[in-house]
């Protein structure tokens, strides 16, 4: 029974304070809405999408053509620097190497078979030379013997001409032999394979990615597209906050490294890609990630700032009549609304900072809360 008491004594109260109120404010007076102008912190961002990456991506190819033999490194294998991880087979190149290696031993043989033949040329030279000296032979033995010389020294220059070539074509087929062993270039996580064993791979003109490692997941780099509109306020070693869809109620940080000047342009959207540098000691994060990154480009601490509404106010002409331009809040003067001018800050897209006009706790209106009456063109037709 006490508490029914109660409960009917409070709903006398409110009417009687809604029917004071109203008749207060003049019956017909519209009610307003406000909000505060508080002090506190307000951080300004840029927010943008982009997609998680590796800092340092490798493609391992091929640089031979063959047979897939033996794979050595799967996904989410670590690797080292040097380490075998795939191997083409080797059977046709081994061939070919000892094919040039025969081929540069013949080679040098052909280099001792023209010098002797030069020794020999020479010798026969020298006689000749002196029987002619002595009136023995005639002119024509003389210049033969000189161009069997001649012809000698050539021959032996061209043998060992064909010795560096053959050099050449062993050392072209061992270094062939050496590529059907895939080595890893960099210590990182293989993040792709893209071969199987008995698989055929062709380097023609372009050379086919057997593996992507990625060198240090630990440290990993966001690619964002931000508008062209707000390009210019990201600056180098700004902050930045980003959340994942893995992980949406945990949000990351990361600091501007780059700022890329080449426009990337879809449907005549220009964009620009701003890199972030991430921290992943916790291997959270993967590669093609989604991020929805905010680039803090200001941070501001114990300011006076207002929610957006208040600014987007704007009162009836019958109630009030202000000076136009620049930006504004009202206030409540004598039941009315008073237009007062202020100098606005950076925004965060909910609150934005007055500068000044504005005192902190000050009343500020952010809505009409009189219904507002239906325009003329929607009124019902007079009646004659």
């Amino acid at each position: 029974m006490k508490k029914k008491v109660i409960i009917a004594a409070a709903v006398i109260i409110a009417v009687t304070g809604a029917y004071l109120f109203y008749f207060r404010n003049g019956g017909d007076s519209p009610g307003y809405r406000t909000e505060k102008a508080v002090k506190g912190n307000l951080d300004e961002a840029v927010t943008a999408t982009g997609t998680l990456n590796p800092t340092v991506t490798i493609l391992v190819g091929t640089q031979v053509s063959g047979t897939i033999r033996d794979i050595y490194a799967d996904f989410n294998s670590k690797v080292k620097k040097g380490q075998l991880i795939a191997r083409i087979d080797p059977a046709a190149f081994e061939a070919q190497a000892e094919q040039a290696r025969a081929n540069a031993m013949s080679a040098a043989a052909n280099v001792e078979k023209a010098q002797a033949s030069l020794t020999d040329a020479k010798r026969t030279l020298d006689r000749s030379l002196e029987l002619f000296s002595k009136k023995l032979i005639a002119r024509s033995e003389l210049d033969a013997a000189q161009t069997s010389h001649d012809t000698g020294a050539a021959s032996l220059n061209a043998a060992k001409a064909a010795v560096a070539q053959a050099g050449a074509a062993a050392r072209l087929a061992e270094t062939n032999l050496t590529y059907t062993r895939i080595l890893s270039p960099v210590n990182g996580v293989v993040i792709s394979r893209n071969v199987d064993v008995g698989q055929t791979v062709a380097a023609s003109f372009q050379t086919p990615t057997l593996f992507t490692i990625a060198e240090d997941l630990t440290r990993m780099q966001i690619d964002t597209n931000v508008n062209e509109a707000d390009i210019g306020r990201i600056r180098q070693r700004q902050e930045a906050e980003f959340t994942v869809d893995a992980y949406p109620e945990a949000s990351f940080k990361g600091a501007v490294v780059q700022v890329r000047n080449a426009p990337i342009v879809i449907q005549n959207v220009v964009t620009y890609d701003v890199v972030v540098n991430v921290a992943n000691p916790e291997m959270k994060l993967k590669p093609g990630m989604t991020a929805n990154v905010s680039i803090i480009t200001a941070r501001k601490r114990g300011v006076i700032m207002a929610p957006n509404a208040v600014f987007r106010f704007k009162p009836a002409e019958k109630e009030a009549k202000a000076e136009r331009g620049g930006p504004a809040v009202w206030i409540l003067e004598n039941k009315r609304p008073k237009r007062v001018a202020v100098t606005t800050g950076v925004s965060n897209g909910i609150y934005t900072e007055i500068i000044s006009g504005v005192n902190e706790g000050q009343e500020l209106i952010a809505e009409s809360l009189m219904k507002q009456s239906k325009p003329a063109s929607a009124r019902a037709p007079r009646m004659f």
